[in-house]
């Protein structure tokens, strides 16, 4: 039976932040020496982004420094910021706005009443509330209070991809299952103070966004619309000897992530056997793939991952144009990507993959 995306939506907090600005703020929290200073505004440069938007904003003009109160200035009462707890209340009261936003687009583009829909997956890896932001979509979409409701939790930027394997298992055992997916991260509360140039990355290149859609079987009732993308296969891998190439983990001011340089050469050397194998189990191969979506965590591991499948680098131009406009937003990030590239009716077979700690590589083949 074949499983259908009937529609997207996606959202962003009200204000935005250009990355020149950014590099600033993170010379005033992370640097103590000028030389330190100098290598975070190269890095920022280089990061692929030009602009993000952050929960934490409260206006789109003046410094970014006075355009938010919740980051307190670095200083000997306040030498990491605020506490996972206060991070933690923050997500709870941000969370589900954005949540609301992106489920209504999706619903509103697929032709789905709320109502009708049976589950519900919502995705996230940088905040957690009981009750969470699956019961504010409840409440205000509003969705059934008898909807199934599963969450994918703390399993980073391919999250999107785990989401939708789920929700194609719940249509493929019930066809008249119409199932809402929804991701919300709000990494930019986990920005993290002082000199460590792992976390200077992740400041550098993670913002906040939300992103759903609306998985059905294809023979339901789609009106005038004409959905997407059918989900064709998932796939999943964990790269040999990555355990602590990418780690996020909860700390006492925020949750941390490491992000090793050996990530691109552990894509190169193990990525394109395993994702030949497994095309090649559904009659494809990397060259047949007319449209790639690659969750863009990065500039480099863009590169890494075109040269390790031999995709010319133009193929992954709207990854990097998401990344140049909105960041790394994680798991939201990828269908971004996916939206973008159906209202430009890109050729199928795509592929959507991403990557995460494991190191774990996950992919849906869509037609």
């Amino acid at each position: 039976m074949d499983v259908v995306i009937a529609g997207f939506g996606t959202a962003l907090p009200g204000h935005p932040i250009l990355q020149a600005e950014a590099g600033k703020v993170a010379v005033d929290f992370c640097c103590e020496l000028p030389e330190q200073a100098r290598s975070v505004e190269a890095l920022y440069r280089a990061a692929g982004v030009e602009s993000r938007h952050s929960v934490v904003l409260n206006d789109s003009q003046g410094s970014a420094v006075d355009r938010q109160s919740f980051y307190p200035p670095r200083s000997p009462a306040s030498l990491h910021g605020p506490s996972t707890g206060q991070r933690m209340q923050y997500f709870e009261q941000a969370a589900g706005p954005l949540a609301i936003s992106a489920a209504a687009q999706a619903l509103l583009h697929s032709g789905v009443d709320s109502r009708r829909i049976s589950h519900l997956v919502t995705v996230s890896c940088s905040g957690f509330s009981a009750p969470g932001f699956d019961l504010t979509l409840i409440e205000q979409l509003p969705l059934r209070p008898t909807v199934g409701r599963t969450q994918v939790g703390f399993m980073g930027c391919h999250a999107a991809l785990n989401g939708l394997r789920v929700a194609r298992a719940f249509v493929a055992a019930d066809p008249s299952a119409v199932v809402l997916v929804c991701c919300v991260e709000l990494c930019t509360l986990h920005y993290q103070y002082g000199w460590d140039p792992e976390q200077i990355v992740a400041n550098s290149l993670f913002a906040d966004g939300a992103a759903a859609c609306v998985v059905q079987s294809a023979d339901a009732d789609h009106g005038d619309a004409s959905p997407p993308y059918r989900i064709l296969a998932s796939g999943s891998v964990i790269l040999p000897d990555s355990r602590d190439a990418m780690t996020w983990r909860v700390g006492d001011h925020g949750f941390r992530m490491t992000l090793s340089p050996s990530v691109p050469v552990l894509l190169s050397t193990h990525l394109s056997p395993w994702l030949t194998e497994w095309l090649g189990a559904h009659d494809q191969s990397p060259a047949s793939i007319r449209t790639w979506a690659v969750h863009p965590g990065g500039p480099r591991i863009l590169r890494g991952f075109a040269e390790a499948i031999n995709v010319a680098q133009d193929q992954l131009q709207v990854s990097r144009e998401i990344l140049r406009r909105h960041g790394n937003m994680s798991s939201p990030t990828l269908l971004f990507i996916l939206n973008e590239l159906a209202q430009h009716q890109a050729p199928t077979p795509c592929v959507a993959i991403g990557f995460g700690p494991g190191l774990a590589a996950e992919a849906t083949l869509l037609g």
